[in-house]
């Protein structure tokens, strides 16, 4: 496709900031550009029709590692590194909190909470154990010791007495969040472009040239913020898709459960969003097939999730699935996001880890801080 004068003019001539990925990095990175060069010209491209990988599709959790998690991310990183990744979802959820406000986003603190199936009695009794060395490692961070074991209310089934509770975590509606988002950078004048995909971007003397699959362009600047599509554009990164698969039910009336839900280091995880039982993870299962940029739902996992929902989550309670779907994140063997020059003109802010929610707006002024 050959662009006219005036889509040149109107959308790609002079183009100080080009953002790849509308997703939560990228509206943060452009939001905070923008906040810095007020007169600069900013551009957003998005592949999709909404914002493709994970920013629309999550589960809307505000949580900044369960017990276990915690635990194993301590097997493969110091002490200072997890506390350090602790603060990060931490600022990063104020952050967010602070930019669009709690109404807008409908922000509850109602705790975190991790379930302990009955099969794994040694790991229980290894992660209660565990709560005084962790709330001392992380008082710093919250300004309060943020665990405690707390009684099974809800009445789950197949799992030990206690839950062990993070206080301090809450949840947000995904969709509200991320319209939220939008609509601050039109207020800003910062255009969305839909339906593109860029395929290459090519560092030059002066700026970069992004090759899209209908025409190309020159910016002054290019942030990639694609996660879990990352290693498409960013050679050189090690960023691995990972595939999850969620499934919401049809309303279930007077559903008591209040919070979010974690078991299996993080793998399951579960909320009630408007009555329904919003429940996505698995990916344990079957690690290989889930590292794809496909979306789509596999038949091991979809019944997984199925018969926990049966014999753990809703225990003598009739319930119909209304849909399923599937994210992509960006995920690889450390914890930690990138955020780095790439080039000259380019940086990425890329593998969230499965915590977008929790570090997309810091990632994104972070990434914005590129831009001296």
């Amino acid at each position: 496709m050959e662009l006219s004068y005036w889509e040149h003019k109107s959308w790609f001539s002079d183009v100080d900031f080009t953002i790849v990925g509308s997703g939560i990095v990228g509206l943060n990175c452009a939001i905070s550009l923008k906040e810095k060069y007020p007169k600069s010209n900013i551009l957003i491209l998005e592949k999709g029709s909404l914002p493709q990988g994970a920013s629309t599709k999550n589960a809307g959790f505000a949580c900044f590692g369960s017990v276990s998690e915690i635990l194993s991310d301590l097997n493969h990183h110091t002490e200072e590194e997890v506390v350090q990744l602790v603060q990060k979802r931490w600022n990063g959820i104020q952050r967010l909190r602070n930019l669009l406000g709690d109404k807008a986003i409908d922000f509850q603190l109602l705790g975190g909470h991790e379930l302990f199936p009955l099969d794994k009695p040694d790991f229980y009794e290894k992660c209660l154990q565990s709560l005084p060395y962790l709330n001392n490692l992380l008082e710093p961070v919250f300004g309060q010791k943020p665990f405690k074991a707390t009684e099974n209310s809800f009445h789950f089934e197949n799992i030990q007495q206690k839950y062990l509770t993070h206080q301090l975590e809450g949840q947000l509606d995904t969709g509200k969040m991320m319209r939220s988002l939008i609509y601050k950078c039109t207020a800003m004048d910062i255009p969305i472009l839909n339906g593109i995909t860029v395929h290459d971007i090519e560092q030059l003397n002066q700026g970069a040239l992004i090759r899209t699959t209908d025409f190309e362009f020159v910016s002054k600047k290019v942030f990639v913020a694609t996660n879990g599509f990352a290693s498409k554009l960013l050679k050189s990164e090690t960023v691995q898709p990972a595939r999850a698969q969620v499934l919401i039910t049809e309303p279930i009336k007077n559903l008591p459960i209040k919070g979010t839900f974690h078991f299996d280091e993080g793998y399951y995880y579960f909320r009630n969003i408007n009555d329904r039982i919003l429940f996505g993870g698995g990916r344990n299962l079957d690690f290989k097939t889930e590292e794809t940029m496909m979306f789509g739902q596999t038949e091991i996992i979809q019944q997984k999730l199925e018969s926990l929902l049966r014999e753990m989550i809703l225990p003598n309670q009739s319930f119909q699935i209304e849909r399923c779907w599937s994210g992509i994140m960006g995920v690889g063997a450390q914890k930690s996001p990138i955020v780095k020059q790439i080039s000259n003109s380019i940086a990425c802010g890329v593998r969230l880890g499965g915590m977008g929610v929790a570090l997309g707006s810091l990632v994104g002024q972070e990434l914005a801080e590129l831009a001296d």
